[in-house]
């Protein structure tokens, strides 16, 4: 099958670090590995291609200037017409498949007018994201382009329910399959056992992902210092970077906890196996939302990884961790709760051992990144066969 992968989103370098950017390198990846032949269409690239996606044939369309706004958002969906342009010059194509991005809709017309199947996954709701968090200039045609893309597409793909529930606003709910985000399990395959020995006279806790206000890395450090003043033996490991470093570390230097606490910088997806195999524990300790819609990767991969894991009771981390199970939950926002669950943890060794082995365990046989593409194929093949049957 041969495939166009689109990303439109000036925001996602495809072969950066970002948790969009694995996403998307994981995605063509599996799709790869199932014998599929892709090809990337994006605005933005970031670092060169991983050596696994060297192969994979780039189609570069126009990057945007540093220009106000208004006049941002007006070039971006200009960009629509040299999409279109790059599809017809690169095709035939068996499918189109598009990571949804604000101003991006002329690859799901595309698909309909060739008469092929166009898999449209959408990640967040991206009006609203952009409004909340970075502004948003012209959000009635953002609105019109998110309407001519989700009801054009001839299917929508959801990583969350709560993303399902947003998208059932603009089109029937049979148009809408979730299918949540996975992991590497090629990167996970080491039997726990062989991990490398953790210090046993401290106890790490780790954190991966962008240093955002939505992460709820505020609550952490202030969980942290509880659990500190309990267990002087903690340790703090923070992999990533983001716009909160500096006040982490404020944050951080007045609780007297900095020189306990590593931050990394930015790091390549294929160290963060090895920087897990470091962590005794790992947090997920996302605040407190009325809508939380995200699929997290890091939860999957501290899974993978045989780590046990505390985080908050919200959204799909319910349907992935069973508390006692497979982790630990506690309420969002609750730093009290985080601090006691992560003590309980150091503790209790053979605790650790038992939720990380289960986590291990699930979410190998129930979230990779193979069984997302085989189900992206699989819903591909149907689509193509209604298509076929109709034209």
């Amino acid at each position: 099958m041969r495939i166009a992968y689109v990303c439109a989103d000036p925001g996602i370098p495809v072969f950066g670090q970002k948790g969009c950017s694995i996403h998307v390198q994981e995605v063509i990846r599996a799709l790869r590995r199932q014998g599929a032949d892709v090809e990337l269409f994006a605005i933005r690239w970031g670092a060169p291609a991983p050596l696994d996606l060297a192969a994979v044939k780039g189609h570069a369309l126009p990057t945007l200037p540093k220009v106000k706004p208004s006049l941002r958002e007006s070039l971006a969906l200009g960009i629509n017409r040299d999409l279109r342009q790059a599809l017809m010059e690169a095709g035939p194509f068996d499918l189109i498949y598009e990571r949804y991005s604000l101003w991006s809709y002329s690859a799901m017309v595309f698909a309909q007018t060739a008469n092929i199947p166009g898999l449209l996954e959408v990640n967040a709701p991206l009006i609203e994201e952009q409004t909340r968090y970075r502004g948003l200039v012209h959000q009635a045609a953002a609105a019109q382009v998110a309407k001519k893309a989700f009801q054009t597409a001839s299917q929508l793909i959801a990583v969350s329910e709560g993303v399902k529930q947003y998208l059932s606003r603009w089109v029937e709910d049979d148009k809408i399959q979730v299918i949540s985000n996975g992991v590497n399990s090629h990167r996970f395959t080491a039997p726990l056992s062989t991990a490398p020995s953790k210090d046993s006279h401290t106890f790490t806790v780790g954190f991966v992902g962008s240093l955002k206000p939505w992460h709820g890395l505020t609550h952490l450090v202030n969980a942290f210092a509880q659990l500190h003043a309990r267990v002087p033996q903690a340790r703090l490991l923070i992999v990533g970077d983001g716009p909160q470093r500096a006040e982490l570390e404020a944050a951080l230097t007045r609780q007297n906890l900095l020189t306990v606490t590593h931050f990394t910088g930015a790091v390549a997806p294929e160290q963060i196996p090895a920087l897990l195999a470091t962590m005794d524990a790992a947090v997920a300790p996302y605040p407190a939302h009325t809508d939380f819609y995200f699929s997290p990767l890091k939860v999957m991969e501290y899974m993978a990884a045989g780590l046990p894991i505390v985080a908050s009771r919200l959204g799909q981390l319910t349907t992935l961790i069973e508390d006692d199970v497979t982790g630990l939950l506690c309420s969002p926002g609750d730093e009290t709760a985080l601090a006691a669950a992560l003590e309980r943890l150091w503790y209790l060794p053979h605790l650790r051992q038992r939720l990380g082995w289960a986590a291990h365990r699930y979410i190998l046989a129930h979230h990779t990144w193979d069984q997302v593409a085989q189900q992206i194929l699989s819903m591909a093949q149907q689509q193509s066969l209604g298509l076929a049957a109709v034209g």
